[in-house]
């Protein structure tokens, strides 16, 4: 039995990545009872923390308990009741994981499909829409199994105009590419804290529209021992109790209604993943994850190595490199894990073994981990038996960082906004900073 002391490591796969140290610290901060005014107030400073984060006014803005999964469980079994029927677009192994769901959820599931490494066109979903007729359009934003982000500022349109509700995944996406709940239309929205924003697995913010809330009251079932005179029973409610949203937006809501006991710790993580990005704000955080972006896709084209799928539709925040035939894709990853300390990913289904994927997020999207990571890969490709160009990877990202080859940037190395950061204090309080 060892003791919990885990190794160094510089994470750079598709996620989890190294937790910001200030997300860390407020991990370690005290517990104290989830009815505490302290308590009760953090949560509320929370809720608008992510209406920010996500660009929504909803009110039902909340956190799951739960690793990313959760929200994505949440959102699908709170909206669908069996029988419903669902669309999902799958270019990847998570639309996939939302079909599945949403038949575990007794949902009649429809799918389109595209070759792994595109996106769907906006007809193509509309299209699918007029001839499925669904209740629910579920699609994720950012399918890191191929590094494709899906194009979203049409579809919440498209699905008002038939009647649709609008649901996204943004766990690997939000905080590293642009996102618009309100804007673009989209009803139901859940993440995690893992990726861009910073943080540990864990939590999962999710918001729904006033729309999506109002198929929830039609489902509104108060468990008995918490019920009072007046509130609902549903012959039909919703099929879990622990994922309940309708439960859960009462918990967080003026009632605090109890249905569990809130994961402090995460909470206080969340609170602190949404501030750091707030701080630096949402444009240069999503600008820094695409010039770190950038200057990973260009490193390892400046190793001669070939980068997967549609580059146009890329993800700002993780590349898929095409593993050249002269090397073991394991034993170049493991190679990176031994001897320099620094993890990528490979993939699932039809890229396992085809790719590896090298992520460039949250606290880790920056130049230092950027270049440590090429002239490791360098070193491991050189010594698996690729001849790669010397230096190419890292003069590359560091033409990218100079604003040479890939196009000029805003300097990332800069302080943060202290007049924003001073605006959030004064709106929300020092009381919940680690």
């Amino acid at each position: 039995m060892h003791p919990v002391n885990p190794p160094a490591r510089l994470l750079m796969g598709p996620g989890p990545i190294d937790a910001d140290p200030r997300v860390l610290r407020a991990l370690s901060t005290p517990l104290v009872g989830q009815y505490d005014p302290w308590m009760t107030e953090t949560m509320t400073q929370t809720q608008e923390l992510y209406r920010r984060v996500f660009g929504t006014a909803n009110e039902a803005t909340v956190l799951v308990d739960g690793t990313s999964r959760a929200g994505i469980e949440a959102a699908l079994v709170s909206l669908l009741a069996p029988g419903d029927s669902v669309l999902v677009p799958v270019f990847g192994r998570f639309g996939n994981l939302l079909a599945e769901i949403a038949a575990r959820a007794g949902a009649t599931v429809h799918t389109i499909e595209t070759e792994w490494g595109q996106v769907f066109p906006a007809s193509a979903i509309e299209d699918a829409i007029i001839r499925v007729r669904p209740k629910l359009l579920a699609v994720v934003q950012g399918d890191t199994s191929t590094t494709m982000n899906q194009p979203l500022d049409e579809l919440g349109a498209i699905c008002e105009r038939h009647g649709v509700l609008f649901y996204t995944d943004v766990t690997a996406s939000v905080g590293g590419n642009p996102l618009e709940v309100d804007a673009w239309g989209i009803d139901a929205v859940s993440a995690g804290l893992q990726k861009c924003l910073g943080g540990p697995p864990g939590s999962a913010p999710l918001s729904l529209s006033p729309r999506a809330v109002a198929v929830l009251d039609g489902r509104r079932s108060v468990e008995a021992g918490i019920r009072e005179p007046g509130d609902e029973v549903s012959d039909h409610p919703i099929q879990s109790n622990y994922l309940d949203l309708a439960m859960i937006i009462d918990y967080w809501g003026p009632r605090r209604l109890n249905h569990h006991t809130e994961a402090a710790s995460m909470l206080y993580a969340a609170n602190e993943c949404a501030r750091i990005l707030l701080e630096e704000g949402r444009d240069a955080v999503v600008e820094r994850h695409a010039r770190a972006g950038r200057a990973m896709l260009e490193g390892v084209r400046g190793l001669g190595l070939t980068v997967f799928g549609d580059v146009g539709h890329k993800m700002h925040n993780v590349v898929a490199v095409e593993i050249p035939d002269e090397v073991q894709g394991d034993a170049v990853r493991s190679a990176m894990l031994e001897d320099h300390g620094i993890e990528i990913g490979t993939s699932f289904g039809p890229l396992h073994g085809r790719v590896w994927r090298i992520g460039t997020m949250g606290y880790n999207a920056r130049k230092d981990a950027v270049v440590t990571t090429l002239a490791a890969l360098e070193q491991s490709l050189r010594r698996g038996g690729k001849s790669v160009p010397q230096g190419g990877g890292v003069d590359a990202a560091l033409d990218v960082y100079a604003g040479r080859g890939a196009g000029p940037g805003p300097d990332l190395d800069a302080e943060l906004d202290a007049e924003l950061d001073a605006q959030l204090d004064a709106e929300l309080g020092d009381g919940v900073r680690a």
